[in-house]
C-alpha cells in the first residue's frame, strides 16, 4: 500500500508546483473586517465585512503562545519537526488499520493538511478524504516541504485553517472564544483549540474529553478539572461577538467612511483621526455624562457627540457619535443627526450684521419685551432666564446670549438674507429664511453637529467656509511636505469667503470676552479657558439638545448631549450640559500647545468709548474701518403729554393672534400692554370688562380665548380699543376659565 502511494507522488509531483510560496500566501491573505487607521496608521475600528467567515489579522509564529503550538504539534502531527511532508509511519499504521478496518488516524500531517486548504481540489468536502486526495495533498507536502521552512508551513496552517463555525485562524478563534490575543493563551485554553481541529462542530463535553488528553500529553493533567464546564462557557458566547483586537474607537465614522465605496474585506482606510485625541475624547464625553446622572442630581442625559477638527486644514482629528454604552440608540451618530441649533447661531447672525454696517460691537440694544406681529400670530421672545437687561451692547448680547436683542438684529438683517448666509456656510437648511422667521435667530432651523462646528471653524480661518477632510492618503507620519503643501493648496481652492477676516476677527473677540458674558454665565464657568479660545452655547426648545461649540488658534471642538429619542434633559443649561465637556477637551488639546490671542487684520481700528448714563462701563472696542465712534447715547424720551398719540394702545396691535409657547410653562409667559407715548395722567387698563392696572407697562398672564383690551381715561371713557385672541394655553383650573369667559 506505501509502495502504491510513494509511486503515485513521483507522478503527482510536478502539479504540486503550482502551490504558492509562503510570502504569497500571506500578502494574499485578508481579514474578514474592513480596519480603520488614524493619521498615523495606528488601528481605531474594525467593521465585519465579509459575513461568511470570521479571520483576524495574519498571526506571526512568535505572536502565539508557546502553549498553543505545544498543544497543536501534539493533536496534529508529534512527528512534525522529524519528517519531510509525509509521515511514512504514519501511512503504514494507516494502511495497516484500514486493511483490518480498526479505528485509526489518518496519515495527514500538518503540512498535508496545508496542502488541502491551499488548494481547493485538494480539501474534502466530506468528512472521509478520498484515496487521490491523499495522494496529492502528500506530493504537494513534499514539494512545500522543500520551499518552505517549517515554521513558515505552521504559522500558515495555523492562520488558514477554520476552526468552529465561522471562525478561521486561531486569530479569530483566540479572541473570539477566549477573548485574548493568540499570545496569551495558556494550556487549557490552547487544548481546547486543538481539540476544535478534529471535530470543529462536535459538542463542548466532547471537545473537553479529547482536550483532556491533550493536557495529559502536555504534561498538564490538573488542568483538566473542571474543563467541561468550562467548555460549555467558552462555546456559549454568542457567536457575534466582538473580537477583542476589534477596537472601537470610531464606529460611526468608520460606518460612514466604508459605507461610501463598499470596498473588499481587509481593506484598510487611513483617515484623518488621531487616535489620542479620539480616545480623549470618548472618555471625556462618558465620564462627564456619568458625573451628570449621579443618584441625587440626575439630569435625564444619556447621548452626546463630540467633533474635534483642525482649523486650517478642515481635518477630522475626533468623531464621537454616541455615549456607547451609556445610550439606549448607541447606533445612532449623533454627529450627522439634526437636532435644533438653539443660540448657537447667534455669531452668525451679528457677523451678518457688522458686515452689513447695521451694528458695530458697540451699538446698544434694547433688551426689553419685544412683540413683532406674524402671519402666524405674535411672535414674542423671551430671554433664557426669563429676565431682561435693558439697553446693553451688541457685545454683551452675543456674549451672554441674549434672545431679544438677536430678535432686534434679525429684524434688520431679515431672515431671508440670514438664511442664505447660513446655507453658504454649509448649514443643511431645506427652507427659506421665510419659513423660520424671526425664530431664527434662536436657532429655530434643524443643524447637524458636524455642520455646525464646521461653521464656527470658518470664523476661526478668517470667514473662510470650507469642506472637512475625513481621509489621508499616506498616513500623515509618511507625508512629505509637498504633500502637505498639496492638501493646504485644496483646502485653499474648495474655501469659501463668506464673512470678511476683519468680521471674523471682531465676532471671535466678542465670543471670547468673559467680561461680556458675565450677565448670563458668569466670571467664572466652563466656558473660560486659561488659554485664548472663543465659544458659543445653545439650547433647543424644551431642553431636547444643548450645544457648546467654539475654538482656538489651532482647534475647534463641538460638542452636542441631549437625548436621542427626543426625551428633554432636567435642570441642564449652556454651562451645566455641554460646556463641562468642551471645556476638558479644550483643556487636554492645549497642555502642550499655545492659544494667543489673534493679531488684528488691517481694516480693523480699535477706539475707546464711553457709554452716557452709565449703560456699560467705558471701554476700548474693535470697528471696521469708517464705523468707529466714542460715545453711545440714548435719545432722550420726550417729557410732554402729546394729545394725540399718547392715547393710542401700541401693543398689542388689532386683530393680533397671540400663539404661545407650548415648551413654555404657561405661568412663565406674559403678554406686555403698552401706550404709544407717555403715560396719560390718570389713565387704567381694562381687559374684557375687568380693571387691570394703570401704568405705561403692564404685563398680563394670558388664557386662551377673544379679548378686548381698552385705555381708558380718568373719567372712565375709553380712548382706544384693540381686540386679540390667545391661542395655545392650557388651563388647569376653573376659576381661570370662569374669568375667562370661554
Amino acid at each position: 500500500m506505501a509502495f502504491v502511494i510513494a509511486a503515485s507522488l513521483m507522478i503527482l509531483a510536478p502539479a504540486a508546483h503550482a502551490v504558492p510560496s509562503f510570502n504569497e500566501v500571506r500578502e494574499d491573505w485578508r481579514a474578514s473586517d474592513w480596519i480603520l487607521l488614524d493619521r498615523h496608521g495606528a488601528a481605531l475600528q474594525r467593521l465585519r465585512a465579509d459575513p461568511s467567515a470570521r479571520r483576524g489579522d495574519w498571526v506571526t509564529l512568535e505572536a502565539v503562545s508557546p502553549a498553543f503550538r505545544q498543544a497543536l504539534v501534539l493533536s496534529e502531527d508529534k512527528r512534525f519537526y522529524a519528517h519531510s511532508g509525509v509521515d511514512w509511519r504514519g501511512v503504514a499504521a494507516a494502511a495497516w488499520g484500514n486493511l483490518w478496518h480498526s479505528r485509526t488516524r489518518g496519515a495527514s500531517t500538518l503540512t498535508m493538511q496545508l496542502a488541502g486548504l491551499l488548494d481547493d481540489d485538494l480539501r474534502p468536502n466530506t468528512r472521509n478524504r478520498s484515496v487521490t486526495q491523499k495522494i496529492g495533498q502528500a506530493a504537494t507536502a513534499l514539494w512545500l516541504e522543500r520551499r518552505w521552512r517549517k515554521d513558515e508551513i505552521l504559522e500558515a496552517y495555523l492562520n488558514l485553517v477554520p476552526f468552529r463555525g465561522e471562525l478561521v485562524g486561531l486569530s479569530a478563534v483566540s479572541q473570539t472564544l477566549f477573548g485574548k490575543l493568540p499570545v496569551g493563551l495558556d494550556a487549557r485554553e490552547s487544548a481546547l483549540a486543538a481539540a476544535l481541529l478534529r471535530a470543529p462542530n462536535a459538542s463542548a463535553s466532547r471537545v473537553a474529553q479529547r482536550a483532556c488528553g491533550i493536557l495529559r500529553e502536555m504534561g498538564e493533567p490538573r488542568e483538566c478539572d473542571g474543563l467541561d464546564g468550562y467548555a460549555q462557557l467558552v462555546f456559549a458566547r454568542p457567536a457575534n461577538v466582538v473580537m477583542r483586537d476589534a477596537v472601537n474607537l470610531a464606529p460611526h465614522y468608520a460606518r460612514r467612511v466604508f459605507s461610501a465605496g463598499h470596498p473588499p474585506p481587509g481593506t484598510s482606510i487611513v483617515s484623518t483621526l488621531d487616535a489620542g485625541v479620539q480616545r480623549m475624547a470618548v472618555a471625556t464625553l462618558t465620564q462627564t455624562l456619568r458625573e451628570m446622572n449621579v443618584p441625587g442630581r440626575r439630569r435625564n442625559v444619556q447621548d452626546g457627540a463630540v467633533v474635534v477638527l483642525d482649523n486650517a486644514t478642515g481635518e477630522v482629528l475626533a468623531w464621537v457619535g454616541s455615549s456607547g454604552e451609556l445610550s439606549a440608540a448607541a447606533q445612532v451618530d449623533g454627529v450627522t443627526s439634526l437636532r435644533q441649533a438653539g443660540s448657537t447661531l447667534k455669531p452668525f447672525l451679528y457677523a451678518q450684521a457688522i458686515a452689513e454696517k447695521r451694528l458695530t460691537a458697540g451699538s446698544l440694544l434694547d433688551d426689553a419685551p419685544l412683540d413683532l406681529p406674524t402671519g402666524g400670530g405674535l411672535y414674542i421672545p423671551q430671554n433664557y432666564d426669563r429676565q431682561f437687561k435693558g439697553w446693553i451692547s451688541a457685545r454683551t448680547a452675543l456674549a451672554s446670549s441674549l434672545n431679544v436683542p438677536a430678535v432686534r438684529t434679525l429684524v434688520m438683517v431679515s431672515p431671508r438674507r440670514f438664511a442664505q448666509t447660513l446655507v453658504a456656510l454649509g448649514l443643511p437648511l431645506t427652507e427659506s429664511g421665510d419659513y423660520y422667521g424671526y425664530s431664527l435667530a434662536l436657532g429655530s432651523a434643524d443643524v447637524t453637529l458636524l455642520s455646525l462646528t464646521n461653521a464656527f471653524r470658518a470664523l476661526a480661518d478668517g470667514g473662510r467656509a470650507s469642506p472637512i477632510r475625513e481621509r489621508l492618503t499616506p498616513p500623515a507620519s509618511a507625508r512629505h511636505g509637498s504633500s502637505a503643501a498639496e492638501a493646504a493648496e485644496a483646502h485653499d481652492i474648495a474655501a469659501k469667503q463668506v464673512f470678511t477676516p476683519q468680521v471674523s476677527f471682531i465676532v471671535a473677540d466678542m465670543l471670547a470676552d468673559r467680561h461680556a458674558r458675565t450677565r448670563t454665565f458668569g466670571l467664572d464657568s466652563p466656558l473660560t479657558t486659561r488659554f485664548w479660545s472663543a465659544v458659543k452655547t445653545g439650547t433647543s426648545k424644551d431642553m431636547r439638545d444643548n450645544w457648546a461649540i467654539g475654538f482656538s488658534r489651532r482647534y475647534t471642538v463641538g460638542v452636542w448631549v441631549g437625548n436621542a429619542d427626543g426625551a428633554p434633559m432636567w435642570d441642564v443649561s449652556g454651562v451645566t450640559g455641554a460646556a463641562p465637556i468642551w471645556h476638558r477637551i479644550m483643556e487636554v488639546l492645549h497642555r502642550h500647545t499655545q492659544s494667543p490671542a489673534p493679531v488684528a487684520p488691517s481694516g480693523v481700528v480699535r477706539q475707546a468709548i464711553h457709554y452716557s448714563g452709565d449703560v456699560e462701563p467705558a471701554r476700548e472696542e474693535w470697528f471696521l474701518d469708517g464705523t468707529a465712534q466714542s460715545e453711545f447715547a440714548l435719545a432722550a424720551m420726550s417729557t410732554a403729554a402729546p394729545s394725540g398719540p399718547m392715547w393710542r394702545i401700541a401693543g398689542p396691535a388689532d386683530g393680533t393672534i397671540i400663539a404661545l409657547d407650548p415648551d413654555i410653562p404657561p405661568e412663565r409667559q406674559r403678554v406686555w400692554f403698552r401706550v404709544a407715548a407717555a403715560w396719560p395722567a390718570g389713565a387704567w387698563w381694562r381687559l374684557d370688562g375687568q380693571r387691570l392696572g394703570a401704568s405705561a407697562r403692564i404685563a398680563w398672564l394670558p388664557w386662551p380665548g377673544r379679548h378686548t383690551l381698552e385705555l381708558v381715561d380718568a373719567k372712565g371713557a375709553v380712548r382706544d380699543t384693540v381686540r386679540f385672541e390667545v391661542r395655545g394655553a392650557t388651563l388647569r383650573d376653573g376659576a381661570r376659565m370662569r374669568n375667562a369667559g370661554r
